[in-house]
């Protein structure tokens, strides 16, 4: 079997940065463990898989090295730029099927908008506990944090400046304890986000760092999913004045990413959120399996 693939660089516009993934064309009826298989192959955090839907324009299959989940941010973009590219769709509104639910898109060049789902907001873990994931200390926290998710679930946590945010280790033995703790295994819930309320650069308004557990490498470039979750919770928490502001990420790894958001609705009843970024087609080739 042969597939058409395209790797790209999402919440950037230029090549080796923001956050790559490869888009498999025409391939979600692959099965779970060739899924895993390619995305182990590419190293890279997450690959997508496309097909046809009866519900939404296109069918999107999100997979770590690890499991398969329902929704992620910076693939969604990534897959609509590869879909652009090869002429499959034009700029305009469509929808995507996806595990979290119908996932409504609007491209306009190598900008994608999407429209994540209303948040829903979970347990409030320990900050101890969830510090202790970063090899940190509760006192580095600032704000209670909590489980937040606009289609996959984290634990947004907001540290006092870029000094703390930058120490963050990932630490494994405390990741255990914190998925216990949830209830979960990996599965439900993703690693803490770990965010500040300043940019890396000065058009920033938030940076942020997404540490991995293996089997995912050790850290994600630029965490779209997770960007929705942190802004529904800023905006409910009253962390944040304005509901529209820049997000970066990725600047330590040598891969700066950035995204437009917009939290739809008022504080105590926000009805989605929308992040745009831009998205570069790195290479484009064919899979055979």
């Amino acid at each position: 079997m042969s597939f058409d693939v395209d790797w790209v660089d999402a919440f950037t516009d230029k090549a080796f940065g923001g956050n790559g993934c490869a888009v498999v064309h025409d391939a979600a009826g692959l099965n779970d463990t060739t899924c895993m298989e390619f995305v182990r192959e590419t190293s890279l955090v997450e690959c997508t898989f496309t097909g046809p839907s009866d519900v939404a324009d296109i069918r999107v299959r999100y997979f770590l090295a690890s499991r398969e989940i329902p929704f992620a941010g910076h693939p969604t973009v990534a897959t609509v730029a590869a879909l652009r590219h090869r002429g499959l769709i034009s700029d305009g509104p469509l929808t995507l099927e996806t595990g979290a639910g119908i996932v409504p898109v609007e491209v306009s060049g190598t900008s994608v908008r999407m429209t994540q789902i209303a948040p829903k907001f979970g347990a409030q873990p320990d900050a101890a506990m969830v510090a202790a994931v970063g090899g940190l200390s509760a006192d580095d926290i600032i704000h209670p944090p909590r489980v937040t998710s606009t289609g996959l679930p984290f634990t947004i946590t907001v540290l006092k400046d870029r000094a703390t945010l930058e120490r963050a280790k990932f630490n494994l033995g405390a990741f255990q304890t914190y998925l216990d703790a949830l209830g979960v295994h990996g599965t439900d819930v993703m690693e803490p986000f770990w965010c500040t309320l300043d940019g890396a650069t000065d058009q920033g308004d938030t940076f942020a760092r997404l540490l991995m557990a293996p089997p995912s490498p050790p850290e994600d470039p630029f965490t779209g999913s997770a960007t929705g979750a942190m802004a529904a919770y800023l905006w409910s928490e009253g962390l944040i004045e304005s509901p529209n502001f820049i997000a970066e990420q990725g600047h330590g790894l040598g891969r700066p990413g950035q995204a437009k958001v917009n939290v739809l609705g008022p504080r105590n009843a926000i009805t989605g959120v929308v992040v745009e970024g831009h998205a570069h087609i790195l290479m484009s080739g064919t899979l055979h399996l």
